[in-house]
């Protein structure tokens, strides 16, 4: 972890800790953070949605986990 000093508006902080629920100002940046990266991969995993063909069914899928 690393520490930094950034100027940021008061009003975005305070909102976003609102609709985030946090309680600090780190804990809102790093939530928001982690929000932003959760939805790069969703992005990725959607612009795959259709173009990945498997030929898997119930019975296949339950074989596989069991044999971990």
């Amino acid at each position: 972890m690393s520490r930094m000093t950034i100027t940021i508006e008061k009003e975005l902080v305070s909102r976003a800790q609102a609709a985030l629920g946090t309680r600090s100002k780190a804990e809102t940046i790093r939530l928001a953070l982690r929000e932003v990266l959760r939805r790069d991969r969703l992005a990725g995993a959607l612009a795959h949605q259709g173009k990945v063909e498997l030929a898997l069914d119930q019975a296949t899928l339950r074989k596989l986990r069991a044999d971990r």
